[in-house]
């Protein structure tokens, strides 16, 4: 299993680092600078809103049947006819819970219309995330790696034309970037409903309640958890934008710094959704999980605290890669999103392993807990920090939360040497850390301190055995 894992994972990586940090580092960038910060404060704010609700469209569905056919793959026709036609009732409640909630936040007229396009989109995006489950279920795992980023390419192409294809300085509205999003997910979930038609054969759309409720209940720890994780994901943008005189303003800065952390955990998410299905079956088959989750954790360590270090470091060029306007503001708010974003790969690994074996009861009591901690944070620090103290109740919440996943899925699992590679990636950050001051000492081009970063990030990983080149060679001979 770690050989498919790598395998896939690097055909992963690839076809991501090619068209998603592109898509949100240009393409959505571009609209920001487009459109000006306190009108895409706007968009995110209403964006926001309507991942805080998202869960009423899924009601952890996605999960639970990830988890299932990667242990029951040829029940994939009897759950997926069963359970699609009950979705239509979840989309209908979404979006009036969504809209409702956005009149009782005080959002008026355009306000709304544009929340309205944001719904339909949300469901769009759940419903391809639903049918990509079959397809992760059933470990087809290089057809996954294909509709990950269909819809990011789509946008590109559209979007990419209406920023820079009508001349330089053209005008464009924010509504067009929603819309063009809306006919992308439309394409994809075509797509991703005709490759999963081949592997499961016939399908019959009929309503029955009983499957649906059996369902449903099976699959309500799923959704109490990701709707607690998603509020301390997104509450941050929401509680700004209402929160303070210029919220809208405050709102847009944060985002502008957690774009680069939507970008990263882009690229972290990828790892879940390779683990979950891979964590389910090995379960179920009674395998050993532990040599996989700690390969998997030497990994993201290794890679998202160089990351983090070097972009802590240069916060300010970073935010100047993409912006002109409040980019002193926004390199304050980055540090602490990129040190999030390694809080949030250890949660990929270890929430996925306790996901898989059902230990849904722990996280969501942890779940829970975090969200509290990140609301409670947002009411003292943004009315005296504004975003700064936005991110740092992120860093806090996320820090915590992934400690008590570690320290849960390595009693649960009986994982071994847990304690060593946190250790280990300490050691990792603080070496790293000195390399990033020697440079800063050192007359070199911005390419050169790259590449001799990049060179000692590589040294550190490999000195201190997060990267373990007999194990990697030992993982790409299994099964071969």
């Amino acid at each position: 299993m770690r050989r498919a894992f790598l395998t896939n994972l690097l055909l992963l990586l690839a076809l991501n680092l090619l068209v998603k940090p592109f898509y949100i580092l240009g393409i959505d960038a571009g609209v920001q600078r487009a459109v000006g910060t306190e009108l895409y404060g706007m968009y995110a704010a209403l964006l926001s809103l309507g991942f805080l609700l998202n869960i009423v469209l899924d009601l952890g569905i996605t999960n639970y049947n990830t988890r299932h056919i990667a242990q029951h793959t040829p029940l994939m026709g009897k759950y997926l006819g069963g359970v699609a036609a009950a979705r239509g009732g979840l989309m209908l409640a979404y979006a009036v819970l969504t809209v409702g909630a956005g009149i009782v936040l005080g959002y008026r007229g355009a306000q709304l219309g544009m929340l309205g396009w944001l719904v339909l989109n949300q469901a769009l995006v759940a419903s391809i995330l639903f049918v990509r489950s079959n397809i992760q279920g059933a470990q087809r795992f290089r057809q996954d790696s294909l509709l990950s980023v269909l819809d990011r390419v789509l946008l590109i192409v559209i979007v990419g034309a209406l920023l820079w294809g009508r001349g330089e300085g053209a005008f464009f509205r924010i509504e067009w970037f929603v819309w063009a999003q809306t006919a992308a997910y439309a394409i994809t979930l075509l797509v991703s409903l005709v490759l999963v038609r081949r592997l499961s054969g016939a399908v019959s759309l009929r309503w029955k309640p009983a499957f649906t409720w059996v369902v449903l209940k099976r699959s309500f720890p799923f959704a109490l958890l990701i709707l607690l994780m998603t509020f301390y994901y997104r509450i941050d943008t929401v509680m700004l934008e209402r929160m303070l005189p210029d919220g809208q303003v405050w709102a847009g800065i944060y985002y502008q710094g957690f774009r680069w952390f939507e970008a990263l955990n882009m690229l972290g998410y990828l790892v879940a959704g390779l683990l979950l299905p891979m964590f389910s079956r090995m379960l179920k088959q009674k395998e050993d999980v532990a040599p996989l989750a700690g390969m998997a954790f030497r990994l993201v360590m290794a890679g998202s605290i160089a990351v983090a270090v070097f972009g802590s470091a240069h916060a300010l060029e970073v935010m100047e890669l993409l912006y002109h306007e409040d980019t002193e503001s926004s390199a304050r708010v980055l540090p602490m999103l990129l040190w999030s974003f390694v809080a949030v790969c250890t949660t990929y690994v270890f929430g996925s392993l306790l996901t898989a074996g059902g230990n849904l009861r722990a996280l969501n009591w942890m779940a829970a807990g975090g969200a509290l901690l990140n609301i409670m944070l947002n009411l003292i620090l943004i009315p005296r920090m504004q975003a700064e103290g936005a991110a740092w109740a992120a860093l806090i919440a996320q820090g915590a939360t992934a400690l008590v996943q570690v320290f849960l899925a390595a009693r649960m699992n009986k994982l071994k040497g847990t304690a060593v590679i946190a250790l280990r990636s300490l050691v990792h950050a603080g070496l790293l850390v000195a390399v990033i001051q020697v440079l800063g000492r050192v007359s070199l081009d911005a390419v050169a301190s790259v590449l001799c970063f990049a060179s000692a990030a590589l040294a550190s990983a490999w000195g201190t055995g997060l990267i373990r080149i007999g194990d990697l060679r030992a993982a790409l001979k299994e099964g071969s």
